[in-house]
């Protein structure tokens, strides 16, 4: 019985062995990546993390500033990016959901909606809702506004924000 468990153990041993290298190997492919080849010559292994922080770069140089996307925007398109916020938010006047009305958001004060209990974060945040402040807030709202009520995950690609505060602004108008 005891040279079996002494099998059993050894076993086991080899087989947590077989697993911390298969892990560790996938965690060094995941850091570095040999490119290609050119004209048979070896290719050095190339830092991932080199290349995240290049792509970071372009990112940057890609997101153009709210400026010059709400240029552009589409508020057709913001009327359908809004459907993910209208469970929480009306665009009628007056009329608050589980978050406050929508309408005339786009240039008033923060906070500011009568009959709406705001978290603490946003009665006192100050300022106006700028287009440029509603992008920040939209993009990630509780990195953004810590301790906000707002649940929303946000939304990353910067030109759908500029469709809904098109929208946004578009409909506070009427």
């Amino acid at each position: 019985m005891r040279d079996s468990m002494k099998l059993v153990k050894a076993g086991a041993a080899f087989l947590v062995a077989v697993l911390v290298f298969l892990v560790l190997n996938m965690f060094a492919g995941a850091l570095y990546r040999v490119g290609p080849a050119e004209k048979g010559e070896e290719v050095a292994a190339a830092p991932v993390a080199e290349k995240v922080a290049g792509a970071a770069a372009v990112k940057e140089e890609i997101e153009e500033d709210i400026t010059a996307l709400m240029a552009k925007a589409d508020p057709k398109r913001g009327e359908k990016i809004f459907k993910k916020c209208k469970n929480c938010h009306s665009l009628e006047p007056g009329m608050n959901k589980v978050g406050p009305t929508l309408h005339g958001v786009v240039d008033r004060p923060v906070g500011s909606v009568e009959g709406y209990d705001y978290s603490s974060t946003l009665k006192n945040f100050g300022g106006n809702w700028t287009p440029e402040r509603l992008s920040e807030f939209l993009k990630k709202p509780r990195a953004y506004a810590p301790g906000t009520k707002m649940t929303f995950t946000g939304l990353k690609k910067p030109q759908d924000r500029a469709d809904l505060i098109a929208f946004l602004a578009q409909s506070g108008q009427q």
